[in-house]
């Protein structure tokens, strides 16, 4: 193949490619946004049960009690510490017969002032969108692979629009007197800028996606690149080693609270949690609230014989996080984990995830966020004005070819690079060539409407 050939395709594959992303990137990027203001949603959520009144204050054996009354049949499976004295504690519960969990909202004086469905919190029905499309494994598969096409989409971008002898206008600033090059302009400019920020965007979500998250993992086990729990899910679900109730800010709610349930169904205690431990569950609250673990810190108690209390923060911002166990007959400290403690593949996962989600750096991380995920849409919404502006009135129509670039290698080898190592791009890239080599192309209607046909 010479090389007008070769950059033909090239050209053809970014376009139509981008194509089929923009949906993709358009809901990702709007729902990304918002799962980045999760903190301050979920306080807002739950706003009817903070500043109450903190007077005649129950102990917390008291207010898990006052909870499971309410929802007879229920089991414990973990106690939210309050994020201010006068905040209702969380019970969070696993419904009779596993139908479903509760998260119910006990004041300081005992009293039932709330619960939730956590399925149905507004924060977990975005993520579902965000990560599954809600769609369970083939939407996550689908999210993977737009996310791996987007990266090919930025990297070849940027080598097919790069200036070459003209200067750097229209591509790092946009030729603001020229009309007729204004689109053209806006979607190179956004995507000269936003190129970093997405790409760090893209790459910090893949250790939970199911096909590169478990290649990832299981690369990390051969090569001893492992130490502790895992502390993110793969394909929503969690990886080998984690435990059944480990939080991720992009966790699978139901697989973790299924697994709750299993557990607390095969416990031989009560539905309060009595039995396993005669360590009352007062005594580790004072622990974990001595701890100073960040918010939000939760307490589970006991799921098998041997085992012990369970306190941990489930902080978004990763490097805040802490796990400690206490012993379920003296209630003495046994083991504690810091995010220090972690191995760097872990730590380094942690702050992407953090900055993922808009944690790392507080505000300014939330902006940054916003920002990114605005010239993302900025960059769909005008790469697709240029198709139809542009586009033959029956054709399909990608946009005319730039001039051939000197080293089309260059954007051969990124291809290569990026499809050795993302697993969904290798295989959509094959069956891509080998329906275009071998059915469109010998269908001449088709093929000329996909500009397949010189």
């Amino acid at each position: 193949m010479d090389k007008t050939a070769l950059y033909r395709t090239i050209w053809r594959w970014h376009f139509y490619a981008g194509l089929l992303v923009i949906p993709f990137i358009l809901v990702l990027s709007v729902t990304g946004a918002a799962y980045l203001f999760k903190p301050q949603v979920d306080r807002w959520e739950e706003r009817a049960w903070r500043g109450l009144s903190t007077a005649d204050a129950v102990s917390p054996d008291a207010r898990r009690d006052a909870a499971l009354a309410a929802f007879p049949g229920a089991t414990f499976q973990s106690y939210r510490l309050p994020q201010a004295a006068g905040d209702a504690v969380l019970i969070h519960l696993a419904l009779p017969g596993g139908a479903a969990m509760r998260d119910v909202f006990v004041s300081p004086q005992g009293k039932v002032v709330g619960s939730l469905d956590p399925e149905q919190r507004l924060m977990q029905l975005d993520h579902d969108i965000h990560g599954e499309l809600l769609l369970g494994k083939r939407g996550s598969w689908l999210v993977e692979l737009a996310a791996s096409w987007a990266i090919v989409m930025i990297l070849s971008g940027l080598y097919l629009w790069w200036p070459r002898g003209r200067g750097l206008a229209g591509v790092v600033w946009p030729r603001l007197g020229s009309r007729q090059a204004f689109w053209r302009d806006l979607h190179a400019v956004t995507g000269f800028w936003v190129a970093g920020l997405a790409l760090v965007l893209l790459l910090t979500g893949l250790p939970w996606t199911g096909v590169w998250g478990a290649a990832f993992q299981a690369v990390r086990q051969e090569l001893g690149w492992v130490k502790g729990r895992p502390d993110w899910t793969i394909g929503g679900k969690a990886p080998p080693g984690a435990l059944a109730d480990d939080s991720d800010p992009h966790a699978m709610h139901r697989e973790h609270d299924h697994a709750a349930m299993m557990a607390g169904s095969a416990m031989p205690m009560d539905h309060a949690g009595h039995g396993m431990s005669p360590v009352l569950l007062s005594e580790i609250v004072a622990r974990a609230e001595a701890a100073h673990l960040a918010f939000p810190a939760i307490v589970s108690p006991p799921t098998k014989p041997g085992a012990g209390w369970s306190v941990r923060s489930d902080a978004q911002n990763r490097p805040l996080r802490a796990s400690l166990t206490y012993d379920a007959l003296t209630g003495a400290e046994t083991s504690r984990e810091t995010f220090a403690d972690k191995h760097p593949i872990d730590r380094a996962v942690g702050y992407g995830i953090a900055w993922h989600e808009g944690q790392l750096f507080g505000w300014v991380n939330q902006l940054v966020g916003v920002l990114t995920a605005l010239m993302l849409v900025t960059l769909a919404v005008s790469g697709f004005v240029m198709w139809r502006r542009r586009r033959p009135a029956d054709l399909l129509g990608a946009p005319p070819l730039p001039a051939l670039p000197a080293r089309i290698g260059g954007v051969v080898g990124i291809v290569l690079v990026l499809a050795a190592a993302l697993p969904l791009l290798a295989l959509s890239l094959a069956l891509f060539w080998l329906i275009e080599r071998l059915v469109l192309i010998r269908i001449p209607p088709v093929a000329r409407w996909l500009g397949l046909a010189v």
